[in-house]
């Protein structure tokens, strides 16, 4: 079993930038896809970004291409989401998720979860 702890979630204004952490504790941290996940009030669970077991392979929801970076640091058993350009559309609760596929980014397939991060945008 792996355990996820996301943090740097906060209030910010449109146009600014946050990096969000999630600490990874277990099972070997480097057999995993990871991915980063979003929820708004309402709203199902919505794919954001993935990344490989090695991070040389990103992939991206069109929502944030070109705006969020996800990158993982295995020896440190961390994955971020550095998230620039933000908008109010953004505001959601966001988590980090494990799982053992390739390509996936159904959150079906994501067997852990961490507890997630309130990310809020202001105008």
């Amino acid at each position: 079993q792996v355990q996820l702890v996301e943090s740097g979630g906060g209030l910010v204004q449109a146009g600014g930038s946050l990096r969000l952490s999630c600490a990874a504790s277990g099972r070997t941290f480097s057999n995993y896809l990871m991915g980063w996940f979003r929820q708004a009030p309402g709203k199902e669970r919505e794919f954001v970004a993935r990344i490989n077991r090695s991070g040389g392979s990103t992939y991206y929801a069109d929502s944030v291409k070109g705006r969020f970076t996800i990158s993982r640091d295995n020896a440190k058993n961390t994955v971020y989401l550095q998230m620039n350009s933000l908008k109010p559309e953004d505001t959601a609760v966001y988590y980090c998720a494990a799982g053992g596929g390739y390509y996936t980014v159904d959150p079906n397939d994501y067997a852990y979860w961490g507890q997630g991060t309130q990310v809020t945008v202001s105008s």
